[in-house]
């Protein structure tokens, strides 16, 4: 593969803009100014703005949506299907009930806020076949994050990152590729070492 991507994007209403947890959103620069989007890999995210996030809350057009086990392995089953025709990989995935992160290599050098509405649009197909859309008219928030990793170091952090690091999974995939690597961390965890 020619280029290795982590992808991720939230369900509707789940992380707004303003929440406590931390969010990635364009917010006023201090001082005025341009906005800016704090969300860059290793440095803080903005979060905790109470204000903005009632005013967001405000602005919902229904609650906010979650998914469950059969949801998350539909999704899973998806984001594998597509990568087989497509020809990619999946390197590695994972759905909680808000939010949803791959690890997925590429050929060539296509565009990656294109391949993330390719899996978005195609999870969104899969969860329609079996579920009505919420009253919002929408699974997932618009957008989301893609990042590209550069060597094999930064895919090997991400994989473990979408594999191991994430709160609560629903359901979870790792590529035989990558088996061993997740395998290695799971050993080094239940042994005590960091």
């Amino acid at each position: 593969m020619d280029r290795f991507w982590h992808i991720s994007w939230t369900t509707y209403g789940t992380r707004v803009a303003g929440d406590g947890r931390g969010f990635v959103s364009n917010v006023s620069a201090v001082g005025g100014g341009r906005e800016v989007r704090h969300n860059a890999p290793g440095t803080d995210r903005d979060a905790n703005m109470p204000c903005l996030e009632r005013h967001v809350r405000d602005q919902m057009l229904a609650d906010p949506f979650y998914l469950d086990e059969e949801q998350a392995a539909a999704m899973i089953g998806q984001y594998q299907e597509t990568s087989r025709i497509r020809g990619f990989e999946l390197c590695a995935a994972a759905v909680m009930p808000d939010h949803t992160h791959m690890v997925v290599g590429v050929p060539g050098d296509p565009d990656p806020h294109h391949l993330r509405e390719l899996f978005k649009s195609w999870a969104t197909r899969a969860l329609k076949k079996q579920w009505a859309l919420p009253k919002s008219g929408t699974f997932f928030t618009a957008g989301g994050s893609v990042r590209r990793k550069g060597d094999e170091e930064a895919l090997r952090v991400a994989v473990i990152y979408v594999a191991r690091e994430q709160p609560d999974p629903l359901e979870v995939f790792v590529s035989e590729r990558w088996l061993p690597l997740v395998a290695e961390y799971d050993r080094a965890r239940a042994s005590g070492a960091p």
